[in-house]
């Protein structure tokens, strides 16, 4: 019945979140307990969603996210909120986390250093491109002259 697969799939993220939590937390060396303690949620509640019996809210996943010091847009969509096909970033900072060979710091410092190649893209990609009189820029100097250079 088509309601059996949406339910198994469900399920199927729950466990997938659950284990993708305690593997962070692993990560990080931290215990359940003060997992908790740090994402304000109660330790039998996310012992529950680490064995994926329960959903947690999208508020919650944030303070989990927080708490780890890993992207929320991660959990998001391991809980099945966001799609990744959508947004290429999430699915690099996806497989970030999911590497099971870098450690918290090692993944801290690659997302940074992503972000911010990101971010100069981005202001790249924003800024307008040098017109016709633009001076022109060769290997990073000023050639002193404009436009286009002439073949030689």
């Amino acid at each position: 019945m088509p309601g059996d697969d949406v339910r198994q799939e469900v399920e199927g993220r729950l466990v997938d979140l659950g284990g993708f939590i305690r593997s962070q937390r692993e990560v990080a060396r931290i215990s359940v307990r003060r997992l908790a303690e740090l994402a304000d949620v109660s330790n039998p509640y996310l012992s529950q969603i680490e064995r994926g019996l329960r959903k947690p809210s999208a508020e919650i996943l944030q303070q989990i996210a927080k708490a780890l010091q890993i992207s929320s847009e991660s959990l998001y969509v391991r809980a099945g909120i966001l799609d990744p096909e959508r947004d290429p970033e999430v699915s690099v900072v996806d497989a970030v986390h999911r590497d099971p060979y870098l450690d918290a710091e090692q993944k801290r410092t690659l997302l940074r250093v992503y972000e911010s190649l990101r971010a100069e893209a981005q202001a790249r990609a924003e800024s307008p491109a040098p017109g016709p009189d633009a001076p022109e820029v060769v290997d990073g100097q000023h050639t002193g002259g404009r436009g286009k250079r002439k073949a030689r």
